[in-house]
């Protein structure tokens, strides 16, 4: 397993980081469990969570995904492992998180609240990347900002990031945290894939040029890369069949990652692969790592068995052709989730 240094910290981590999205609904703790010892046995060290993990965010759940990795934890070296956790903002417009009366916002009480209470559920005294989980506009980005500083002078984060972030939002985040002296967004969390390269748009360069890691959410498309919603198919306990029998604003989910465009992308990828001699979600999460920008790519798993073929992308180069195949696709089918 290659390490990787995430933006300007200290943090050198496994190039592949495990989420836990889908621990407490879709793998219950025994199963999670394996998950994270499959990864660890693997030379994986770095977890990413959430206050309101797992998903789709249900109040029911909340803050059970820290929890199972908060009891794995116990037997492990704490300084061999990389925690990373976030902390609700406004939901971006999908949904209101199910966390505080679902009144979550990135100023300074509800960030505190919150780290305290993940410090608790993952039954650690530190964290070591916070990271802001969707953009609050709503609070100005020094209020956000002096009150993740605050829990770095305290040590009870080490480093701060944000997911889900726009060009503007990280430029904006990173001119003030220059200028006024306080903490900089060192990773972004957004989703990347081969179904959706708008992050090399415009965030890349601003990646490149203010040395800031991109932690790819969904390399496999949450699936959809694997091939299983093909030719109709909506495996039971999926996440997107979940997403499609939930409210408005998870089937207006679903029908971005599922839909014509991504499935007929999805098809030739698997030719792609298939060509090449691996799996299609390996070819995926090799992919996401060929970009300089990139830190560390997020994988994700309801069973250990799921793991093989993503993890298998830490000992993949993928030659020249393969990469000038899979731009081809791009090329044909523009934006596929919109």
């Amino acid at each position: 397993m290659k390490r990787r240094r995430l933006g300007r910290t200290g943090l050198v981590v496994s190039e592949i980081c495990l989420g836990t999205m889908t621990f407490g609904n879709q793998a219950d703790e025994a199963t999670s469990h394996a998950i994270l010892e499959r990864a660890y046995d693997a030379g994986v060290d770095f977890f990413d969570i959430a206050e309101v993990y797992p998903v789709p965010p249900d109040r029911k759940y909340a803050g059970r995904s820290e929890e199972i990795v908060g009891a794995w934890m116990t037997d492990k070296p704490r300084d061999a492992i990389f925690i990373a956790t976030k902390v609700a903002g406004p939901g971006g417009g999908w949904f209101m998180a199910p966390v505080r009366a679902n009144k979550g916002s990135l100023d300074r009480h509800h960030v505190t609240r919150a780290v305290e209470d993940s410090l608790r559920r993952l039954k650690t005294d530190y964290i070591d990347l916070y990271q802001t989980h969707w953009p609050d506009r709503g609070v100005p980005i020094d209020a956000t900002l002096e009150a993740l500083t605050r829990l770095i002078e305290a040590g009870k984060i080490r480093y701060a990031g944000c997911s889900n972030e726009t060009a503007y939002g990280l430029t904006k985040s990173l001119w003030v945290s220059e200028t006024q002296g306080l903490a900089r967004c060192e990773t972004i969390q957004n989703n990347f894939s081969l179904l959706n390269r708008r992050f090399e748009d415009e965030l890349a360069e601003v990646c490149r040029r203010e040395q800031v890691s991109l932690l790819p959410y969904s390399p496999i498309a949450g699936g959809v890369l694997s091939g299983k919603y093909l030719d109709g198919a909506r495996p039971a306990g999926a996440r997107f069949t979940l997403y499609n029998e939930g409210n408005p604003r998870s089937k207006a989910m679903f029908q971005r990652f599922v839909n014509p465009r991504t499935l007929e992308s999805t098809s030739r990828f698997i030719a792609i692969a298939q060509e090449a001699g691996m799996a299609v979600a390996t070819l995926a999460t090799a992919w996401t790592l060929t970009h300089d920008f990139v830190g560390a790519t997020i994988i994700g798993a309801t069973t250990p068995g799921q793991l093989t073929e993503t993890l298998a992308a830490a000992d993949v180069s993928l030659a020249a052709d393969v990469l000038k195949a899979c731009h081809h696709v791009t090329k044909e089918i523009l934006y596929p989730m919109g």
